[in-house]
């Protein structure tokens, strides 16, 4: 199926021709026909030479009604452009056209009518004219007239050319179906209507209501008058909703996959129009089948920010249009190019977002908006019509890569600095750091640590210190001359209390290399490591625990935990029967291992 609107002045005899085309009545309301004026939306179809379905969208033309007509230009590909023969080109014919220009309507037809009462060649030359400086361009045109039925075969026949040329339909997008109707009937609840563009739509899916987010089910659809399990894009739709009231729905709603569109009420758009400094305060938003008041900043020559009266779901690139309904005067047509523009707080700012966003056309750029965002979940670049391709930094959030290097640089930084501010702490706390840098998501600190920096229970540590202070490095080199004879004898809990030792200490002397723990309150040089294997290497294998600690002249304290340290290793092997043996250090088990911090660690020069 292929969607088309009518659009042309009033009275001009476009509802008469969608008739004699169709056989179908498009005046839904008796006051229409009474008045024999279009009012509102009217809608039928007919077949096409080619076999295809053609769908139209008849529009009032009186410029009371033009927010009707825009409601159902809005969603709608291509358009019949209807001049009289008898009457030419008028207000309305040229506001109609304004609108069409406005929402970059591109595709178009024209049918000059009442060929039987004036000669439609000179109609046809003004109306060819005044398209061809629009969107539409150069369009094909036909004379014809709805009473006696003449041209009306040729107007099939450009019909079925003009939807041959339309662009495929993203059938695989998500649907956001613009509501331009919503009525009961007896037995079956509420049915709304509309011009699905894109994705399609089954019985049993759930949708969600652009307006309160709350889910609501398909019951039924209808295209074309008949019941159908699936409708794809482009066609016209009716849809029977389950657990919606009607009052819940009217013109200018939607209907949206669930998580897909996000709703906004704030807008940076380029306007093709009026000079963006010469625009009132207040107009009105046309978009879908919406129309929202909206209040105006300008922002540079051609851009401008809009705040909604309410939200809509919108995309980046989605066209609109601006009208300023006191003066009946379409304003022009906007591209959306940010549904989530930063606030503009400081003097300046609205000259620095023009220059942002002079680059930008309208077409979602994965590259540049995380440029301009940094860091943003991929859902939301999703929800505002960007097609997200890259690899996420961590769980969700994709960065820029320039920005991402800077996070890097700057967590080395800060980890630096606290470790000299605090050197006897286990390293940053990864909440600090995410403060810090100012980051949303802690996950995103811990994936931001790389070589040298380290992450450890909680902690990111800057790797090993070349300095410790003077108080610790004093305590460490009177350990060292006092046991330098005796290198396992380690000092008891009373001897480190006396010389300042406690675990915060004791912490920063082994992460710096000046100590090696073996449990709480048992530190050993951290030369340790390597003469214990020297020396047990030297006694019978295996050898008991009682044999180690007489070799290693020590006691139990030391040698059990030292023992331990020494299987976990690889440099020894404990047997079923409580002995153990010397065995060569597999690779990476190598002397000077730090017991707390599980990685290599030389031992440091003190000052």
């Amino acid at each position: 199926m292929y969607v088309v609107a009518t659009a042309g002045h009033v009275d001009h005899g476009k509802s008469t021709l969608v008739r004699a085309l169709t056989g179908m009545e498009p005046d839904r309301w008796a006051e229409e026909r009474r008045r024999g004026m279009t009012i509102d939306l009217g809608f039928a179809w007919t077949a096409l030479p080619s076999g295809g379905t053609v769908a139209l969208v008849d529009v009032p033309g009186h410029e009371r009604f033009v927010p009707n007509m825009l409601a159902g230009v809005g969603p709608v590909p291509a358009a019949l452009v209807v001049v009289a023969a008898d009457e030419g080109w008028m207000p309305q014919s040229a506001e109609h056209l304004a609108a069409l220009d406005a929402l970059g309507v591109s595709y178009g037809l024209l049918a000059v009518t009442r060929a039987d009462l004036a000669d439609p060649g000179p109609a046809i030359e003004v109306a060819r004219a005044e398209l061809a400086a629009t969107s539409l361009g150069e369009v094909e045109a036909v004379a014809v007239s709805g009473v006696t039925g003449a041209g009306l075969p040729e107007l099939r026949a450009a019909l079925d050319r003009l939807v041959a040329r339309l662009p495929a339909a993203a059938v695989d997008a998500p649907v956001r179906l613009w509501v331009d109707r919503s009525f009961t009937i007896r037995g079956s609840g509420t049915v709304v209507t509309g011009t699905l563009g894109g994705g399609r739509l089954r019985v049993d899916d759930q949708l969600e209501l652009a307006a309160t987010g709350e889910p609501v089910r398909v019951r039924g659809l209808h295209r074309l008058g008949e019941a159908r399990d699936r409708v794809e894009a482009v066609a016209r739709v009716a849809v029977n909703l389950r657990g919606v009231p009607k009052d819940r729905l009217a013109r200018g709603d939607a209907l949206l996959t669930p998580g897909r569109f996000r709703l906004t009420a704030l807008l940076d758009v380029r306007l093709a129009g009026d000079p963006a400094a010469d625009l009132p305060a207040a107009l009105t938003l046309h978009v879908g089948s919406a129309a929202v008041p909206v209040r105006v900043r300008p922002l540079g020559v051609d851009t401008v920010r809009l705040r909604l009266a309410r939200a809509l779901p919108l995309l980046v690139g989605d066209r609109a249009l601006l009208r300023d309904p006191g003066r009946h005067h379409v304003v022009g047509g906007v591209t959306v190019l940010d549904v989530d523009p930063p606030p503009l707080a400081r003097r300046g700012a609205a000259a620095a977002r023009a220059e942002a966003l002079a680059g930008l056309d309208g077409r979602a750029d994965l590259a540049g908006e995380l440029r301009r965002r940094g860091l943003v979940r991929a859902a939301e670049l999703t929800r505002m019509g960007v097609t997200v391709t890259a690899d996420p930094v961590a769980g969700d959030w994709l960065a820029d890569p320039d920005h991402w290097r800077r996070l890097g640089a700057r967590l080395v930084e800060e980890t630096v600095r606290y470790a000299r501010a605090h050197p006897l702490e286990p390293g940053v706390p990864v909440e600090a750091l995410r403060h810090l840098l100012a980051l949303p998501d802690r996950a995103l600190v811990e994936a931001l640590v790389r070589p040298p920096l380290a992450l450890r229970a909680g902690r990111v540590t800057a790797g090993p210190v070349d300095t410790l202070p003077e108080p610790v490095a004093r305590a460490v080199r009177r350990i060292r001359a006092e046991y330098a004879e005796h290198p396992f004898r380690a000092p008891g809990a009373d001897r480190l209390a006396a010389l300042g030792l406690g675990s915060r200490e004791i912490g920063a002397a082994v992460r710096a290399g000046a100590l090696l723990k073996l449990a709480d309150n048992v530190v050993l040089l951290p030369g340790a490591f390597d003469e214990a294997v020297r020396v047990l290497a030297a006694l019978p294998q295996p050898f008991t625990l009682s044999a180690a600690r007489q070799a290693l002249d020590t006691t139990r304290r030391v040698a059990v935990p030292l023992l331990e340290l020494l299987d976990r290793r690889g440099a020894t092997r404990r047997l079923p029967d409580d002995a153990r043996q010397v065995v060569v250090p597999p690779p990476g088990a190598v002397p000077g291992v730090c017991a707390e911090a599980a990685v290599p660690v030389p031992p440091r020069r003190l000052p």
